[in-house]
């Protein structure tokens, strides 16, 4: 297969214009799965070749691999895990996963249900007397951020400055230097920089002291692959706290606005409760929170699809794209909690599998149970309602609802 270039779908998916519904754009993309791009770059759209490529040794998460500069916030800080290969990539996967879930932890995660109904109820709890709710606003943005706090052992005086953290380095993920002020990378570099500083100054308190919140366990736990340093345990701090925070607020509004948009099913899930479980799934394939990872390297030359990618080369997974492919979905474009074999691109998949999704999970399902369950006759305010600027983290800014 010979790539092609499709600069103006890709053009036209990135513009904020099309962020209400991109899919038919994604289809169109679909025809070309591997795509050369004009600056060098390849745009892959497909679920086969999603999947291929990201269980490929080959394919580099680290920026040093890319055969140019990368002009984003994420090239001026400590990288996480996330950005890492093997085997430095596992060695500190498996640190956290130490004290973030099974085999050590096996209980963080259900353990924390109480502590997340009780949340949900509270922000709920709020909603009296509102003539008009923003689900965003009042509801998914405060939820999973409290959470992460929590989980980190963050003062609950201090969870306004991670607010402000955490929209300008959101802000900053899909920065262009050809369209975009440099003001917004600035403010993102700034924000991290901020962040961490912040986060050094917990760290530095929790050595040597006992505690159960998540920076004092990696502070002190010495394993089998001995101990984070303090960079890393901040650099891991910062990958829960953006990807977990703007992940779950994102799944927790398009999952709003799609039960919304199906009324039959919102019924549903109000006379079969543990129907939430399976609609999660589906909504992580269906309306994902994340669409799109900007960049990925080749370590060497990959070919995919009969297309030959040359070592150096950036590489963008479309995973939104994937996940509607009819190739591997049966009637894709159906929002369907009864599917089967959902074995939806959502969290990714290969090594960098999202290691929140556990999390994101049981917030979601907590999230929408309530909301259906107390919220009588909620409607729709504007559809489609305002969207984020950016095109990889994909959620309404605004999603307001009035119950009649």
């Amino acid at each position: 297969m010979t790539t092609t270039h499709t600069p103006d779908t890709l053009h036209r998916i990135l513009d904020h214009s099309s962020r209400a519904d991109p899919y038919p754009l994604y289809a169109e993309l679909r025809k070309t799965p591997v795509a050369l791009q004009e600056d060098g770059s390849y745009v892959i759209s497909t679920y086969r070749e999603l999947t291929g490529i990201l269980h490929d040794p080959h394919l580099s998460s680290d920026v040093r691999h890319l055969s140019r500069p990368m002009p984003a916030a994420e090239a001026h800080t400590t990288p996480s895990f996330i950005n890492l290969d093997p085997p430095e990539h596992d060695r500190l996967r498996r640190l956290a996963m130490r004290d973030f879930g099974p085999p050590h932890t096996p209980g963080l995660v259900t353990g924390m249900e109480p502590d997340l109904t009780a949340i949900v109820n509270g922000l709920i709890d709020d909603f009296a007397g509102k003539e008009r709710i923003d689900i965003v606003d009042d509801f998914a943005y405060p939820f999973p951020v409290t959470v992460i706090c929590h989980l980190l052992g963050v003062p609950r005086e201090d969870e306004p400055r991670f607010h402000v953290w955490v929209n300008a380095i959101v802000d900053s993920l899909d920065y262009n230097p050809k369209t975009d002020p440099k003001e917004k990378l600035d403010n993102g570099v700034q924000a991290r920089n901020d962040l961490t500083q912040y986060l050094g100054g917990l760290l530095e308190q929790r050595h040597g002291r006992p505690g159960e919140d998540l920076l004092t366990r990696m502070a002190n736990d010495d394993g089998p692959d001995g101990r984070m340093t303090d960079d890393e345990i901040v650099s891991t701090a910062h990958l829960l706290l953006i990807a977990g925070h703007e992940t779950t607020v994102n799944l927790i509004t398009n999952g709003m606005l799609t039960l919304l948009r199906h009324p039959q099913i919102l019924q549903r899930l109000r006379d079969e409760p543990d129907l939430i479980v399976p609609l999660v799934e589906e909504l992580l394939r269906y309306e994902p929170p994340v669409h799109i990872i900007p960049w990925r390297a080749a370590y060497s030359d990959i070919t995919v699809a009969d297309t030959v990618i040359p070592k150096g080369s950036q590489i963008m997974l479309m995973l939104a794209s994937g996940s509607r492919d009819p190739a591997r979905f049966h009637d894709p474009d159906r929002f369907n909690p009864d599917r089967q074999d959902n074995q939806h691109l959502g969290f990714g998949s290969g090594i960098h599998l999202c290691f929140g999704g556990p999390m994101a999970r049981l917030e979601t399902q907590t999230a929408l149970s309530a909301l259906v369950r107390r919220l009588e006759r909620p409607v729709l305010v504007t559809d489609p309602p305002p969207y984020r600027p950016s095109p990889i983290l994909r959620g309404p800014i605004h999603l307001h609802i009035e119950q009649s």
